[in-house]
């Protein structure tokens, strides 16, 4: 298929937009700040499913508000939230103020996820580049995860010269203040259309969207649809930060850089191998849409990486445990390649199902079941970690999750 999107004005402020939103400096260093506070992988693992239970609570609520008031209004929310839970990690110590923090935190991941990507599948609406949405969403994406590797290497910089991990949350507050800004930039035609109703009052407008929403998932093959990008995308989003334990374990193995403190050499090393896996994600996230080409059809895409990431964590898992960390830390950079192959595919294939009305409603119920799964895995990796070490824990659930994946898989040649 000939990409014959135009990379207008609108297109930059998107991809700008994701670039900002993944400067989360804190990303890379999340674990080792909990861990350096004295935190448990089991109180890790909590304050995960916390996380994850508040998304999913606030998750088709938030898409509801975003479709009937606005979703640069709700983008505009999601970032005031997120900055204030920045700043509530960077004055505290303690466990219980970390459980507020990240409610705030999963408060603004609620009233943001779903919802730019329906402003980006509207646009592509108004501008007649609908079926293009797989190449279009891969291209902007990937500038996503351009951020998060930039990203990684000023948050690496931050810990080497502050000797700390808690500076990275201040530095955080500034590109999400810019992203706000940008926001307000965006054109008043991705609102969507509900805003535009006078007739209606707000009650039959809620009405609506719910019904239309409850009619949606009525469905059987749309709820196959997004248990099969779900269940990776959930497992992927519980288990991801391990990683950064991982490195540290290994850049404290190695005889290298003996003079520096441990913060340091593990800083070095966690900003080199994040650069280079979300330049590869970047990558792997624009390669999507010609990716999806080759195959015969889009659910062997996802059925085929699904299958090919959870071995990949099985493996991952097997090497940590018996010493060989380097091969553990490269099968763990695949469990990254492969979500964010599978990502641009599967948001594309599931908007597909849904009517366009409700599409950041949808794709909020899409984020609410990768919630509910991360929520339920974060815990449990915890306590298998706590237990019998992070290998253990990794490859036992990836291993659970191979053996039941034919409940999974999307029905091929699938038509509405």
């Amino acid at each position: 298929m000939n990409v014959e999107f135009v990379k207008d004005n609108q297109y930059y402020k998107f991809c700008f937009y994701g670039f900002l939103k993944n400067l989360r400096f804190f990303e890379p260093f999340l674990i080792l700040f909990f861990l350096d506070k004295n935190i448990t992988f089991l109180q890790i693992g909590t304050l995960y499913a916390i996380r994850e239970v508040f998304i999913n609570i606030l998750e088709i609520p938030s898409g509801i508000i975003a479709d009937v008031f606005g979703r640069k209004k709700s983008l505009i929310v999601s970032f005031l939230f997120y900055i204030t839970s920045f700043l509530i990690f960077f004055t505290s110590d303690s466990y219980y103020i970390f459980i507020i923090a990240i409610i705030f935190y999963a408060i603004g991941d609620a009233f943001r996820t779903g919802t730019h990507k329906a402003m980006i599948f509207d646009y592509l609406k108004i501008k007649g580049w609908k079926d293009q949405r797989v190449h279009y969403y891969g291209h902007t994406r990937s500038w996503s995860q351009m951020g998060s590797a930039i990203s990684s290497l000023l948050a690496a910089s931050i810990v080497f010269y502050t000797g700390n991990f808690k500076s990275i949350f201040i530095f955080s507050t500034i590109p999400y203040l810019l992203d706000l800004l940008l926001i307000s930039t965006y054109p008043k035609v991705l609102d969507g259309k509900n805003i535009y109703s006078k007739t209606d009052s707000i009650k039959e407008r809620l009405y609506k969207v719910l019904r239309d929403f409850k009619f949606s998932f009525k469905n059987k093959h749309i709820l196959r649809a997004i248990a099969n990008l779900s269940v990776h995308s959930g497992f992927h989003r519980a288990i991801k930060d391990y990683l950064q334990a991982v490195i540290q374990i290994f850049a404290l193995s190695i005889p290298v850089m003996l003079a520096l403190s441990d913060n340091q050499r593990s800083a070095i090393l966690i900003g080199i191998l994040y650069f280079i896996i979300y330049f590869s994600t970047s990558y792997a996230s624009r390669k999507a849409g010609k990716l999806t080409d080759k195959f015969k059809s889009i659910e062997l895409v996802l059925n085929s990486t699904m299958y090919i990431g959870f071995v990949l964590a099985f493996l991952s898992g097997i090497f940590f445990h018996y010493g060989f960390y380097f091969a553990s830390i490269m099968f763990y950079i695949g469990i990254y390649l492969i979500e964010n192959l599978r990502n641009p595919v599967g948001v594309a294939y599931v908007s597909e199902l849904y009517q366009d009305d409700i599409l950041a409603t949808a794709l909020s119920a899409n984020s609410q079941a990768k919630s509910l799964l991360a929520a339920i895995i974060a815990p449990i990796i915890g306590f298998l970690a706590d237990r019998f070490g992070i290998g253990i824990g990794l490859s036992s659930l990836a291993l659970l999750i191979i053996i039941s994946t034919p409940l999974y898989w999307a029905k091929m040649n699938l038509k509405l």
